[in-house]
């Protein structure tokens, strides 16, 4: 069954706004552009974090660096009342990861399936894995996204500046 799009709120979207800055800031610093925001339960920004690959490694994606963050810094509860906010649907290293951890709802900018797109069309080389909606691989948990408009236009752009950069 076909993942349907959630709504997004006026909250996600402040949130989605901050993941777009910090997606920027990755790739200004020579990395992919993807950006990642947890907030807690009582509407905290708890931690941020930047796609760090080219400085760290390829596991050095934001979402994985919050479940970590996560994983030392909460509780099993506040953990479920926590959301992550991100600039593009958990790749499925990520998904499990915070399914395994038991954090609360995803809510993404991209879909993995725009991404995919977005760079094929660009020329990029095809990913070494095969990216799965989120649901699949954490079934039950909330997600909301993508979003759409301009903040969508903005992600897919940073991801069409960093393929070009990339090319050079």
């Amino acid at each position: 069954m076909p993942h349907m799009p959630q709504p997004l709120t006026e909250t996600d979207l402040i949130h989605l706004r901050h993941c777009l800055q910090l997606a920027e800031e990755a790739l200004q610093a020579g990395d992919e552009p993807f950006g990642s925001v947890l907030v807690g339960g009582n509407g905290e920004v708890l931690a941020t974090a930047r796609n760090r690959v080219n400085e760290l490694n390829n596991l050095a994606h934001p979402e994985l660096e919050l479940v970590r963050w996560a994983g030392e810094n909460l509780s099993a509860e506040e953990r479920a009342g926590a959301t992550v906010y991100t600039s593009g649907e958990h790749c499925p290293m990520c998904a499990a990861a915070h399914g395994w951890l038991g954090l609360g709802p995803i809510v993404y900018l991209s879909s993995a399936q725009q991404l995919e797109q977005w760079l094929q069309e660009a020329g990029a080389p095809a990913a070494p894995i095969t990216f799965l909606p989120v649901q699949e691989l954490v079934p039950g948990l909330e997600v909301r996204g993508p979003g759409s408009g301009d903040l969508l236009q903005q992600i897919k752009a940073l991801q069409l500046r960093h393929q070009a950069q990339s090319e050079k």
